[in-house]
């Protein structure tokens, strides 16, 4: 019983309801602001309910104590990743505000770095945190890489269809399960990732520089996973009863 006061089984626990709310004010500010239409309201909305209902789930499944100020950082990236990716979606029938959209991803990149300084700091790291800001990170690469796609090609949406293709071949291949290593290059690639993604989206640079530079990003993605791949091959546990995690999980959170 002392075990299962830990679990939050509220329905509407405040921090993940507040954020639910900012999340639809954010939605009608851009409306208002920066003309956002039916879709991307509709899309915005889909993303704000389907997140409350995942996180809120994973709080209830969770041992975990509160929320915690890490985590806070983290659903106010959400929360940005929510407003970019209502924007990339009314891209599709009009042009989109670039400035606002490259704004509010950019932001969401910078906190990135703060998450999990925070919770270092004050001791709340979970698994359920370093995972949510797994996910966020996951997330708003696909987004951008949809947005790119028109514009650049197709082929730029395998650097955020990377990762989830890895997931799905984790559950066929549970050695990729396996705990990775600590790598600073892992952690480079990957913030490069975002980096690159939002200089294209800005339109600052010439298209085909910005190919260039996207294609750089994803030839690093695939040596990147590729290593990480030969190094979980090389050390799986053949017996199938080694320590298990999700697949590239972040580090540090």
């Amino acid at each position: 019983m002392a075990l299962q006061e830990h679990y939050d089984t509220r329905l509407f626990v405040p921090d993940t309801t507040a954020g639910l709310g900012v999340q639809l004010l954010v939605l009608e500010v851009l409306c208002r602001l920066a003309g956002l239409g039916t879709l991307g309201w509709l899309t915005g909305f889909a993303f704000t309910v389907i997140t409350w209902v995942l996180l809120t789930l994973a709080l209830q499944r969770s041992w975990t104590g509160p929320f915690g100020p890490a985590n806070r950082v983290t659903l106010a990236r959400t929360i940005l990743v929510g407003g970019v990716t209502a924007l990339v979606a009314d891209s599709f029938d009009r042009p989109p505000p670039v400035t606002v959209l490259v704004a509010m991803a950019t932001v969401a990149l910078i906190l990135d770095g703060v998450d999990g300084k925070v919770a270092r700091r004050t001791g709340t790291a979970t698994p359920l945190g370093a995972r949510f800001d797994m996910e966020v990170d996951a997330f708003l690469i696909l987004v951008l890489c949809v947005y790119l796609a028109l514009p650049l090609g197709a082929w730029v949406l395998a650097i955020g269809l990377m990762r989830y293709a890895f997931v799905a071949a984790s559950w066929a291949l549970p050695w990729l399960q396996g705990a990775l290593p600590h790598s600073v290059a892992r952690k480079t690639v990957a913030a490069l990732q975002g980096i690159v993604l939002v200089l294209a989206a800005a339109g600052i640079v010439p298209q085909a520089l910005a190919a260039g530079a996207v294609a750089l990003a994803l030839a690093l993605l695939v040596w990147s996973f590729g290593r990480d791949v030969v190094w979980l091959w090389r050390t799986r546990d053949r017996t199938g009863a080694g320590p298990l995690r999700s697949p590239r999980a972040a580090p540090g959170r």
